[in-house]
């Protein structure tokens, strides 16, 4: 087994999701929740998550293809999804939690897409594929692929301590500055999408 492809996958994708900074926004969406469906959320948002990303990485690039999509335009509907999740989170008009039993809209979107499973972890494996030699590397990128997700769902798994720290009050304030923070996210994605269509047309 390549070692040294598993870890550049392993760490390239683990610092693009960013597990860490992906619990206050979490935790804004599902902090209302009951502990279980809190959970489950998290659970349904690595699930998507996983194939989301392996599906790009082995059709990816001909599905973009076929569509006469760009990868700067994937960047720039992430970017526009996350502005419209950002405002909820602002204005305090976020979705309620679906009733029990059922599947939570916040834990496909946005967590599980874009947050997760975003245009950066996107690119990167679909660029991690193309640089692979052989069904051993394709076996190891997805491995890597695994053990990134593992290590999202281990961290969201946990968080339900911190609901308990923090309390109706703390969370209140952490669904702020979690807005505030994809706010500034979507901008960013949507500015490179534009950078990116600028330099292409530029170029050409």
């Amino acid at each position: 087994m390549n070692l040294k492809l598993l870890g550049e996958v392993y760490v390239t994708l683990l610092v693009i999701v960013d597990p860490p900074g992906m619990v206050p926004v979490f935790l804004a969406l599902t902090g209302t929740m009951p502990a279980r469906a809190r959970m489950k959320a998290g659970t349904q948002a690595v699930l998507l998550a996983l194939g989301v990303i392996v599906g790009f990485a082995v059709a990816g690039q001909t599905l973009l293809d076929y569509l006469h999509v760009q990868l700067p335009a994937l960047r720039a509907a992430g970017g526009l999804l996350l502005v419209l999740v950002a405002l909820q989170l602002l204005t305090g008009k976020t979705d309620e939690p679906a009733e029990q039993g059922g599947t939570s809209n916040v834990a496909l979107v946005p967590i599980g897409t874009p947050l997760l499973a975003g245009p950066g972890a996107i690119v990167t494996t679909m660029l991690f594929v193309r640089r692979a030699h052989g069904p051993t590397d394709y076996l190891v990128i997805g491995v890597g692929i695994l053990l990134v997700m593992l290590t999202v769902w281990v961290v969201l798994r946990f968080s339900d301590v911190i609901v308990k720290l923090l309390r109706p009050a703390g969370i209140e304030v952490l669904t702020r500055i979690a807005g505030l923070l994809l706010a500034a996210i979507a901008v960013q994605l949507i500015a490179d999408a534009i950078n990116e269509f600028v330099r292409g047309y530029t170029a050409a």
